[in-house]
């Protein structure tokens, strides 16, 4: 297929744009709003953060929706759902 490997240097993450995009998105979104008690607790953290970034946070380059589709709610209340202790909302019709 003519596909050839291209392996980024040791210690240097820039050269992979897809991996600082994403950790920059984690740092500026959760992590400088977020104190850390230890590792556990960062894992949580990250966990939600990943629900949270594929199941509600909208994406420009997927027309303003979710990597995973969501459906659409036309009636109903609407009612803002915190996301990690109230660091981000979610907007939904109950």
């Amino acid at each position: 297929m003519g596909i050839r490997d291209h392996p980024t240097a040791a210690r240097s993450p820039w050269q992979n744009g897809h991996a600082e995009r994403l950790i920059g998105s984690i740092r500026r979104e959760c992590l400088d709003h977020t104190v850390v008690f230890g590792e556990g607790h960062l894992r949580r953290i990250l966990t939600a953060y990943t629900g949270y970034y594929n199941e509600c946070r909208t994406h420009l380059s997927l027309d303003k929706d979710s990597p995973n589709r969501r459906a659409i709610q036309r009636l109903g209340q609407l009612v803002a759902r915190p996301i990690l202790g109230g660091l981000h909302h979610q907007y939904c019709r109950i």
